[in-house]
């Protein structure tokens, strides 16, 4: 017999090869049906697995991240083997097949090349697998019988994969059918549990990330256990599509790239607008909380990089220069330059807590193949502040840097979770250092009753860090907002201030941002929006239509007024008809348009139009101001056709 721990608690008793699935039968027929995995001590297998020993046992199913990656994993094999069924056993040549976030995808070689109309065929004859419901079954096999197998199917992929794995690996292969992987899984028990799938589209990929390697074929796909689940799914990345921030961007006419700079944006006009809008907006807030704003170099000699100790963990995503013999680098953030600004002057223990903040450019390489439109670029903004602290100061600095986080993420509207990283593998300084720092990120959200997971090993390499998650109109997760806990940095620059005893202590420095990157954040702005922004930041805040040329002269004086009041505004003086141009402005994403004709003129009074409603009104331009000048001053949200968040922030 062996015994079983539960995850309540609870210990029960079973002979010796009882199955994972076996187990989930006697504590219920429900939890056996929807059971696609299990947990043996923390391990994760299949259902057929036998338990041989006393264990800690936990039932996977669907309604588990585990559970769904086990369904999708599954859903890749299907994939394999039915490109195997359609184009031949030794004509493709597999790569790997991992789970991606909503999905998976499978990298393969062959000599035709994929189309979005044979996705079609591939999918017809994955469901005639699904119909099959063949069984998905686990063997272990030698290393020898493993390159003996792989050999035979002609698949050097495989072959490269086995050899590099450790001497003591255990080699498991899966087989369905005719088909066969290797695979450590585990996976469902059979195709017939597939129940929702679509593949999505193909793409080129190096073989193993390595631009020295072959480029595969990837196809990706998504699959989940109910078809309205995967309805919604596809509706969802359709609506992505329509808001994705590069598409919108280039429309909008808020930014552009060159090949003369690549990964590194061109803000235009109206980009630079909400850029200005953002930056005015935080830099408010920040000289009413006690920041004061400076500015460091773009470039500084690599031995202040070696001192901080940014050169042993980014020296590969730096750029580096020569300059008078001597080598500096781009900075890749701007830590070490408010360093320098402290240690510049004596400070006593009655000056702190200091808070340094600074809009600071850097610039860090990214391979071509990773660089995202804003999402993920070469050179960008950072809203970044230090704050020098006494240890005492620690807690209420930090509760402070939370208020402010929070106050501007609910003016866009966010929701957000929070997550407590900890020491990373390549930390620098003592355990005893990191223990107490872990431990005042925590004692500050407990006292504050906010809800954080744990994320362990993501810290900074000098720093544990609470990261803000905020999600956004499509329930997307975006890391925005840091803060880190330092006590390593002012070691590093024998930092100092005079104390109370007149001797010299060393201050703690909490690392803070709120945006990130602020080229980051208005991309995730364009989308969370859809391009239709709250109207202090829209870049046009109103569209004026004169109806004919005969009410141009009007349409100048009216936009004279907008503008003294300092209300950004254009006028379409284009000889086109009022649908049209009504249109144009409905494109360009206006939050008002003003329609001018015979009646406004000879009343001196606006026809109003509202973004998202088609209904006008006839008002004053007085009173017209009052309102947006408000909206303006209130930072108000309009949540017009479900394209933004409604809700409060949930801390």
């Amino acid at each position: 017999m062996v015994k079983v721990v539960l995850p309540d608690g609870s210990v029960r008793a079973y002979e010796q090869g009882v199955t994972v699935e076996q187990i989930a039968g006697s504590i219920s027929s429900a939890l056996r049906k929807s059971a696609v995995g299990g947990k043996v001590d923390g391990a994760l297998v299949d259902l057929r697995t036998a338990v041989e020993a006393d264990s800690e046992i936990e039932i996977v199913t669907l309604e588990n991240e585990e559970g769904l990656k086990i369904y999708r994993h599954s859903t890749a094999h299907l994939l394999a083997q039915a490109l195997k069924r359609i184009y031949g056993q030794k004509a493709v040549k597999l790569g790997i097949g991992p789970v991606i976030e909503d999905g998976f995808y499978y990298d393969i070689d062959m000599e035709k090349s994929l189309s979005t109309d044979d996705l079609k065929v591939i999918e017809k004859e994955m469901k005639k697998i699904i119909q099959e419901n063949l069984p998905i079954t686990r063997r272990v096999v030698s290393r020898e019988e493993a390159l003996a197998i792989f050999r035979e199917l002609e698949d050097p992929y495989k072959l490269e994969l086995i050899r590099d794995l450790p001497e003591d690996s255990v080699i498991s292969i899966y087989d369905q059918g005719e088909f066969l992987d290797l695979c450590r899984g585990p996976h469902l028990p059979s195709t017939g549990k597939i129940k929702a799938f679509k593949l999505l589209n193909v793409a080129g990929a190096y073989w193993r990330g390595d631009s020295n390697n072959i480029m595969l074929q990837r196809i990706y796909g998504t699959s989940f256990p109910k078809q309205n689940q995967l309805d919604e799914h596809l509706n969802l990345l359709e609506e992505a599509k329509k808001r994705d921030h590069r598409k919108l961007g280039k429309e909008l006419e808020l930014f552009m790239f060159s090949e003369e700079a690549p990964g590194m944006p061109f803000f235009l006009p109206k980009g630079m607008i909400i850029r200005t809008e953002l930056e005015d907006f935080s830099r408010q807030l920040q000289r009413q909380g006690g920041y004061d704003e400076v500015r460091t170099p773009f470039m500084m000699n690599v031995r202040m990089w070696e001192q901080s100790g940014h050169w042993d963990h980014y020296k590969d995503n730096m750029y580096f220069t020569d300059v008078d013999d001597t080598k500096f680098a781009l900075k890749p953030m701007n830590c070490p330059g408010h360093m320098l600004m402290f240690k510049n002057s004596r400070h006593s223990y009655r000056e702190l807590p200091m808070r340094l903040a600074e809009f600071g450019q850097v610039h860090r390489h990214e391979f071509s193949g990773a660089l995202n439109g804003m999402m993920r670029v070469r050179s960008f903004c950072q809203d970044d502040a230090h704050l020098f602290v006494l240890p005492s100061q620690i807690e209420e600095e930090i509760a402070g840097v939370i208020e402010l986080i929070d106050h501007i993420y609910q003016v866009f509207g966010f929701e957000y979770s929070i997550e407590l990283s900890t020491r990373p593998e390549d930390y620098m300084g003592s355990e005893a250092l990191w223990d107490a720092a872990e431990q005042s990120l925590q004692n500050v959200l407990e006292k504050r009753g906010i809800q954080y997971r744990i994320n362990p090993g993501d810290g900074a390499f000098y720093g544990p860090k609470i990261d803000f998650h905020i999600l956004d109109a499509l329930k997307r997760s975006w890391q925005c907002g840091t803060i880190q806990l330092d006590f390593q940095m002012p070691e590093k620059f024998d930092l100092s201030y005079i104390g109370e005893d007149n001797g010299k202590h060393r201050p703690v420095v909490i690392h803070r941002a709120v945006y990130g990157s602020i080229d980051r954040f208005i991309g995730i702005l364009i989308e969370h929006f859809s391009g239709a922004f709250p109207v202090w930041i829209s870049p046009v805040q109103v569209q004026i239509l004169p109806v004919s040329d005969r009410y141009n002269d009007y349409a100048s004086q009216v936009r004279k007024d907008l503008e003294e009041a300092g209300i950004r505004t254009e006028v379409d003086y284009r000889s086109e008809k009022l649908g049209y141009k009504i249109r144009e402005a409905q494109m360009a994403k206006v939050p008002y348009m003003i329609v001018l004709g015979e009646s406004e003129q000879a009343e001196q009074s606006i026809s109003l139009r509202k973004r998202g409603q088609a209904d006008t009104v006839t008002t004053d331009l007085q009173s017209f101001l009052a309102v947006i000048q408000q909206e303006i001053a209130l930072k108000s949200l309009e949540f017009l056709d479900n394209n933004h968040v409604g809700t409060a922030p949930q801390v």
